[in-house]
């Protein structure tokens, strides 16, 4: 098993090499901006699902709301720039809002931030995968194996170090940068030049089912809304980037800005001259590409560069999941074990923990990327609503210098996300973002519950008096099966401990109980057997009604069960022999006043 971890993650890295896993910016840019940038693939598709629903010449709205999101993106990018310069140390909109409106409003943007990161992945590898099988329908049944083997891989490449897996993806995020870039070129000048579709599509007539109201239009608007879930990832990841961390991720940022909103009204305003309608098993990219390049190799290196972008942007949430799971667990709001850095120096339990929650999302929701979308963006921008916030607070209460500045941009940011938030809440809520809404008081209560228990455990650990307690007493119990060199190896141990040892034998047979007290008088050293009927051939209950009367008649503070145990040459050897000992320990493991020491014999091959 070792052997198989190091091939998969590496060699082990020391901790001095920490601060050389930094990420130069052209590689941040690919690991926190996949996510961003790969909501290109599916935004505009998303938008245009809900105005056909009033016939093809609602269509002609979409430029609109795209330039409305657009404006929301570039006030976004701006609030967010102020909140990397505030919080150098990472964090994002969890720490903002603990610092600045209290812990309660902290969680909750921690919980929604959690929730995105999830569903960040299923949606991301989802749409991947539809991708893929646009261009090769004949996987289209395969698609929520496809999505886990996408994740497992893009988890086993995150294990290896963020740098490592940084300079993995980074190639195809400019891949699907350039080639989204050459596609908008060449369709704008075909539209320029007057020249017709290379592959028309075929025309069916779109039956309007609704008028174009302007519930409607809000419903496009929040749809499209999800091309701005992963613009907070670089001000969770400030840590990551090389110094000065603060005015590198404030570049990338804006770098990232840029090319989304490029990319974004490109795709949209093609869709809309070159009048694409979405399609049940093809894609509005993948249309759209047909139409302006044909089936040419182009087109398959840009549904090969949009499948990858959308498969990798998974990597943006397995690049800040663990980041923020970290923040929280070592405020002791998750179990602790999400603050220890693993043998590549990245957070790897996080790293699992996502890839299993997101596996389960896919098989789920079977995965359908319009599925997961009603749940997308409702966290999100409750996440950019209490950070956007908290900045406003932080500027009120300490007064640095531009602060006045600072709440204007902030202030704007807050009252847009948050109308923003009321509108995808409302126009979501019973296509499935009520499931969001659920899940965030039930994450919090858990932050609680966890913060509870280790406050708890720390008062009881507490050292409340500066006396030693009184010298202990114990009785040790040999618990024995047979006599072999696993027994005797235990039973010197055990004189080791104490000069009273007693041996315990739980009869199961007469025959065998027999002959065990005879080897047991040649082996043992003078050492007494103590032998516990069982009428019902159960080793564990006659031992815990022994220990019960130890307990009452002799009044030790503990009884010692020295329990050996041999440990054979290969795992699957485990499976041939029966696991007492483990049943053993499972037992007594809740009982106050019983120690268990397992003394292991180690098996030759």
């Amino acid at each position: 098993m070792q052997s198989l971890k190091r091939l998969l993650v590496g060699e082990p890295k020391a901790t001095a090499q920490v601060p050389h896993e930094r990420l130069s910016n052209p590689v941040a840019l690919a690991v926190f901006s996949s996510d961003a940038l790969s909501s290109v693939a599916y935004a505009t598709e998303e938008i245009l699902l809900v105005l056909v629903l009033a016939g093809a010449t609602a269509l002609t709205w979409s430029s609109g709301i795209a330039v409305a999101i657009g404006l929301l993106l570039l006030i976004l990018t701006v609030s967010y720039r102020q909140t990397i310069q505030a919080y150098p140390a990472g964090g994002g909109a969890y720490l903002v809002s603990k610092d600045n409106l209290g812990v309660p409003a902290g969680l909750v943007a921690g919980a929604a931030l959690l929730i995105d990161y999830v569903l960040t992945v299923s949606v991301s590898v989802a749409a991947g995968v539809a991708a893929i099988t646009s261009a090769w329908p004949a996987l289209y049944g395969q698609r929520v194996l496809l999505g886990i083997v996408a994740v497992a891989a893009i988890a086993i490449a995150n294990l290896r170090g963020l740098r490592e897996s940084g300079r993995l993806f980074a190639a195809p995020t400019y891949l699907f940068i350039i080639s989204m870039l050459g596609l908008i070129v060449l369709g704008l000048a075909r539209l320029l030049w007057g020249e017709t579709p290379v592959v028309p599509l075929p025309s069916s007539p779109v039956v309007p089912v609704a008028a174009v109201t302007p519930f409607l239009i809000l419903r496009a608007f929040a749809s499209g809304c999800t091309a701005l879930t992963g613009v907070e990832a670089i001000s969770d990841g400030v840590p990551a980037f090389r110094k000065p961390e603060a005015d590198n991720a404030k570049r990338t940022i804006a770098w990232m800005a840029g090319i989304l909103l490029i990319l974004f009204l490109g795709i949209t305003f093609l869709a809309r001259e070159y009048e694409v309608l979405p399609r049940e098993g093809e894609t509005v990219v993948s249309q759209l590409a047909r139409m302006i390049v044909g089936t040419s190799p182009f087109y398959y290196v840009i549904q090969a560069a949009t499948a990858l972008i959308l498969v990798l942007a998974a990597n943006t949430s397995f690049a800040d999941f663990p980041r923020l799971s970290y923040f929280l667990a070592r405020d002791r709001f998750l179990p602790r074990q999400l603050v220890n850095r693993g043998d590549r120096l990245v957070f790897s339990n996080g790293v699992i923990v996502l890839a299993l929650l997101a596996s389960l999302l896919l098989v789920l929701f079977r995965g359908e990327t319009h599925a997961l979308i009603p749940l997308y963006a409702v966290g999100v921008f409750i996440s950019f609503t209490l950070s956007q916030v908290g900045m406003v607070r932080r500027h009120l209460r300490l007064r640095e210098t531009g602060w006045q500045r600072g709440i204007l941009i902030n202030g704007a940011g807050a009252v847009t996300t948050a109308v923003v938030l009321t509108v995808v809440g409302g126009t979501k809520f019973v296509n499935g973002a009520f499931l969001v809404v659920v899940m965030i008081p039930i994450l919090v209560g858990m932050f609680y519950a966890i913060h509870r228990h280790y406050r708890q455990v720390a008062e009881q650990l507490r050292l409340k008096h500066f006396d030693l307690p009184p010298r202990a007493t114990h009785a040790v119990l040999l618990l024995v099966s047979d006599v072999h060199m696993g027994i005797l190896n235990a039973l010197n141990y055990a004189r080791a401990i104490s000069p009273e040892v007693e041996a315990v034998y739980v009869s199961l047979d007469e025959e065998a109980t027999k002959q065990m007290r005879l080897r047991w008088g040649l082996w043992s050293g003078g050492v007494p057997l103590v032998v516990l009927e069982s009428p019902y051939r159960s080793v564990v209950q006659p031992l815990i009604e022994y220990v019960n009367k130890i307990q009452v008649e002799r009044k030790v503070d503990f009884v010692t069960l020295v329990l050996p145990e041999f440990i054979p040459a290969r795992w699957w050897h485990h499976l041939l022999h029966n696991q007492t000992a483990l049943r053993i320990r499972a037992h007594f493991l809740f009982r106050k006043g019983t120690v268990v020491i397992n003394v292991r014999f180690h098996l030759e091959t």
